[in-house]
């Protein structure tokens, strides 16, 4: 039986048109694989980072706002001999098929090992 579906041809993004496109595992003539890395350095990669940029400061401080409201969480004493659990920031670039950046996004999310002990 032979399967009779169409397959859906996606298109190429606007942003990409003026770049020779290859599958992921394409090889050169000297027989290296190729990889790309399209939005490098587009998105930062620590606090730090976002920190130097008025759009990251204030989705930042908009998910605070979120986490208060919501009464997600609260900051309390912490009992003797307990670790804290760690927090990071995950940001985020959201893009329209033009490349252009619609919107940034930020989350703080907890940074929680289950290697270690917890207790």
């Amino acid at each position: 039986m032979v399967d009779q579906r169409t397959q859906k041809q996606t298109q190429l993004p606007v942003r990409f048109q003026h770049f020779e496109m290859l599958s992921n595992n394409a090889v050169n003539v000297e027989g290296d694989l190729m990889h790309f890395a399209l939005l490098v350095d587009i998105e930062p990669i620590d606090y730090k980072e976002a920190m130097k940029e008025e759009a990251w400061k204030n989705v930042m401080i908009e998910e605070l706002k979120a986490i208060k409201k919501k009464h997600t969480w609260e900051l309390t004493k912490l009992p003797f001999n307990k670790k804290p659990i760690e927090v990071k920031w995950v940001l985020k670039l959201k893009l329209n098929p033009d490349g252009s950046i619609p919107k940034h996004k930020a989350r703080l999310v907890a940074r929680c090992f289950f290697c270690r002990n917890l207790e």
